[in-house]
């Protein structure tokens, strides 16, 4: 195949997920000897148009996981902005160090779904959004080699004459994953928002320029719209002013600090 770009294209809150999709995209442009283009689609005002790629593009499209799927509330848009014309692509799924789940396989059915030719694929490992006792250091050294050679790998496929189907199974995608709370009883904090300490809170407005769902008041600097548990606005907070007290999401967490701080290892398709 003649690849002239690699596109990659990302929904990264907290920057993990574009992190990594920026060392696969890298390395296929490098062995492609192809140019890139990069699409930020976290911010919302970026999810409003369509995006269009064809036969000579390959597409990255790097997702995280939430609750062992995509994020539900970008599943809209990344089934009605993101269209391929048999278009190769490599999706990528970084996943808290907890489980991939379902989230790589529905990636790639709905990027089949929408026009595009599936190369290769993976589920990678990252630090939680939640803790950073959870993947902490994730990606590390090894990661990033295992990377290296996956997207090497991936680029040795891609400049054969013609890309066979990946071998996936492709039957009916799961139920999210239920979040539980250390008693192992499921957490409900879907209505959970992030508070702000006014002691520590300088008012940059730096939270409301990284919501991803564009939910935080640029004048109270409150969150008064949807949240999804992105952590965007804890993470980039320059003060720490940002914070959770939502009594099922702590105690997810202290879940997650007690059962998942093992190495969870990376799953790559090709």
């Amino acid at each position: 195949m003649e690849i002239k770009q690699v596109c990659l294209l990302f929904f990264s809150p907290t920057g993990g997920t574009e992190k990594i999709a920026r060392l696969v995209t890298q390395t296929l442009a490098e062995k492609l000897n192809a140019e890139t283009a990069v699409f930020d689609f976290t911010r919302p005002e970026n999810r409003q148009t369509e995006y269009h790629f064809n036969t000579n593009d390959l597409l990255v499209m790097a997702s995280p996981v939430y609750a062992g799927r995509l994020p539900n509330k970008l599943l809209p848009e990344y089934k009605t902005r993101i269209f391929g014309n048999h278009t190769p692509a490599v999706p990528l799924c970084v996943f808290g160090n907890r489980s991939p789940d379902e989230a790589l396989r529905e990636l790639v059915l709905l990027l089949e779904q929408n026009g595009f030719q599936i190369a290769a694929a993976a589920a990678l490992a990252g630090r939680h959004a939640f803790s950073d006792q959870v993947g902490a250091g994730r990606p590390d050294e090894s990661d990033c080699t295992q990377i290296v050679q996956f997207a090497a790998q991936a680029a040795e496929k891609l400049a054969q004459p013609n890309l066979p189907p990946l071998d996936m199974d492709r039957s009916e995608i799961g139920p999210y994953y239920t979040p539980l709370k250390e008693d192992g009883t499921p957490a409900k904090f879907l209505k959970a928002r992030p508070l702000t300490d006014p002691d520590k809170c300088v008012r940059c407005g730096l939270c409301a320029r990284s919501c991803p769902m564009g939910s935080i008041d640029k004048t109270s600097m409150e969150a008064v719209g949807l949240c999804v548990k992105c952590q965007a606005c804890v993470r980039r907070c320059p003060k720490g002013a940002k914070y959770f007290t939502d009594p099922d999401f702590l105690s997810h967490v202290a879940m997650l600090e007690q059962n998942y701080t093992r190495r969870a290892e990376n799953t790559f398709l090709l």
